[in-house]
């Protein structure tokens, strides 16, 4: 049955929120009334904005309450409970009325016939195409149990590095942004008031703060104008880059050139590998797990490689000799891909190869992360270095001049 979002007043006035099944408005109203409630307002949630994407594009639910959902229908659903039911248990326990609305319009999709992972697509912007690729391949499987275990296991762990990462990176961002504000606000406000105490006596500036003088004369003229034109240059960009033939030539290029190249393969190689590992373990026939596997991967060009290894698959190609035909993956994921093939453990082999392959993605985060700090204290430093070099300079040539 669908859900509706309600108000009403209590026996004693007050006024009570929350969301309800019934087969219609008008029962949703009756069922209201049967609680000695008084309904104000009864409005489908179908539309509610809890599931639908902000300004940004990003879901409204947050990140914790998705892990915390998968889990607790993976513990449900592996327990033998129907999708239906275990959606039913999750939304009457929630607390938050925009999960409960969400789980129970999921939960209004599969009574009405559709599967599992057809109810998920409604809400992309919620349910990644990881997710809902793993759902599908298990539900296809009869594994859906072992699925939405070992996905829950993979929400928490995408969770928490992203946690870590943010973190980490957060003690530098709010350094170079202050650095940078104190920085304009002194070529803006500061400067120009010390140059006319230089030009006032008739002293020659120094190159250093000659180019200071500059640098504060284009901020202040031309620092609005160039700000609105890096914004609108970062729109259109945003914008093109929704255009598919655009984003990928966008994404080939990302994993082609020196410099993104090495982190570009490993991110999306631990993507792959991961899910391809889950799926197998979970006993997913091999062809629709790597069908599932490749609609996780995200950048676009190594998904059309992965797309091609499929195909050579389904012609009976070994797994190992397509992921090589593909050239996007690391030589040690091929060659333990090839052992697990051998030794007829490929399930296992693939599970140890994504572990080894997060590792290494995480370790080389790591070093990136850590990188950030000192480069941004050298950076702001430099700035500062040389704003008072260029102060200073006059002031010591007046000096000269005095003596």
């Amino acid at each position: 049955m669908p859900a509706f979002a309600y108000e009403a007043l209590t026996p004693a006035g007050k006024s009570a929120k929350g969301i309800i099944e019934a087969a219609s408005a008008a029962a949703a109203r009756r069922s209201l009334r049967q609680r000695n409630l008084a309904p104000l307002s009864v409005e489908p949630t179908k539309q509610s904005k809890a599931a639908k994407p902000s300004g940004f594009g990003k879901p409204r639910i947050p990140r914790r309450a998705l892990t915390l959902l998968t889990r607790q229908l993976a513990t449900l659903v592996g327990s033998g409970i129907g999708v239906e039911q275990a959606l039913k248990t999750v939304a009457d326990q929630n607390a938050k009325p925009a999960v409960t609305s969400l789980l129970l319009n999921l939960r209004a999709s599969v009574l009405e016939g559709r599967s599992f992972a057809q109810a998920l697509g409604d809400y992309p912007t919620v349910f990644g195409d990881f997710y809902r690729a793993s759902v599908a391949a298990g539900e296809s499987s009869g594994q859906l149990g072992q699925v939405m275990e070992h996905l829950s296991s993979f929400v928490e762990t995408r969770a928490k590095n992203r946690q870590t990462v943010q973190l980490a990176l957060l003690y530098p961002a709010i350094l170079a942004v202050v650095s940078l504000a104190v920085i304009v606000a002194l070529l803006t406000f500061v400067v120009p008031d010390i140059v006319r105490v230089f030009t006032s006596r008739g002293a020659e500036l120094p190159f250093l703060t000659r180019s200071l003088i500059s640098v504060s004369d284009f901020i202040n003229t031309w620092g609005l104008v160039v700000l609105g034109g890096l914004a609108a240059l970062g729109l259109a960009g945003a914008s093109l880059l929704r255009q598919p033939a655009i984003r990928l030539r966008w994404h080939r290029f990302l994993s082609r050139s020196m410099l993104t190249r090495g982190f570009s393969l490993k991110t999306n190689a631990v993507q792959f590998a991961g899910t391809l590992a889950t799926l197998t373990v979970s006993r997913v026939p091999l062809v629709d797990a790597l069908a599932a596997a490749a609609q996780t991967v995200p950048n676009l060009h190594i998904r059309a490689k992965v797309a091609q290894a499929t195909a050579r698959v389904r012609e009976g190609v070994a797994l190992s000799q397509a992921l090589e035909e593909a050239k996007v993956f690391p030589p040690m994921l091929i060659a333990m891909v090839a052992s697990g093939e051998a030794g007829g453990v490929l399930g296992a082999t693939l599970t140890r190869a994504a572990d080894d392959q997060e590792r290494d993605l995480n370790a080389l985060v790591a070093a990136l992360v850590a990188l950030v700090e000192p480069a941004v204290l050298l950076i702001m430093g430099g700035i500062v270095m040389l704003l008072v070099l260029s102060i200073l300079l006059p002031i010591v040539n007046l000096n000269n001049l005095v003596t």
